[in-house]
């Protein structure tokens, strides 16, 4: 091990801010531009993880339209969406004293980067985080390997020193291509089930259970 205390890697949607109703807005506005039908507020939530690319692209039957859709998201997400969230209850508090512990933190998430630098720079704990890791406008690093490999790479860390923190498969699978601990959290839209079958080593029914997790 570098460093005494390990780097954690926060995914953001889920695990810092419930950010449902900004997603699911964009997302129903996006097929409604697209004059495509609106799925139910369930299905809807299951595009709370992937990149958008992922989840517009077996909807539509070419590359083109797929970006369409994509742009139309993020019209909206640029005006309102990204305003659309709020914060877990509990994960201010874990996240400062996270901090104060000694713990490097950065944001890596599926999120376009820019968006998700905006979220994380109006977080009242924002500023605690080193960096903001998030995918490509154009969806050239949007799968959570790459992107953790790109944080690895921006702050000079080793895997062995890391955790990856998050509530979707998408994060622990991340996490497990580069042979990195992590955690799976139970509060954001992945479940207990989808994270035991993803591998997740330890899981968090609640902001509070970290720290002890990680200690």
């Amino acid at each position: 091990m570098g460093d005494a205390r390990p780097t954690l890697f926060f995914d953001l949607d889920g695990t810092l801010i419930d950010s449902a109703d900004g997603i699911t807005r964009c997302v129903a506005h996006a097929l409604n531009a697209m004059q495509r039908p609106v799925p139910d507020d369930a299905a809807l939530r299951r595009w709370i993880g992937p990149s958008l690319r992922t989840s517009f692209g077996p909807l539509f039957e070419d590359a083109a339209e797929v970006e369409a859709a994509v742009e139309h998201y993020r019209d909206r997400f640029e005006q309102v969406g990204w305003t659309e969230h709020t914060v877990y209850a509990g994960i201010a508090g874990t996240v400062e004293a996270l901090h104060a512990r000694g713990h490097r933190l950065a944001v890596v998430t599926a999120k376009n980067e820019p968006h998700a630098r905006r979220i994380v720079e109006h977080l009242p704990f924002g500023g605690l985080f080193e960096d903001v890791i998030g995918a490509t406008p154009c969806g050239t690093r949007s799968d959570k390997p790459e992107l953790i490999a790109e944080a690895l790479a921006r702050l000079g860390l080793d895997a062995g020193d890391c955790w990856m923190i998050g509530d979707r498969r998408m994060d622990i699978e991340g996490a497990r291509h580069h042979g990195m601990r992590n955690i799976g959290v139970l509060w954001g839209f992945g479940g207990e089930a989808e994270l035991r079958e993803a591998g997740a080593a330890r899981l968090a029914s609640t902001p509070g259970e970290l720290a002890a997790l990680l200690a």
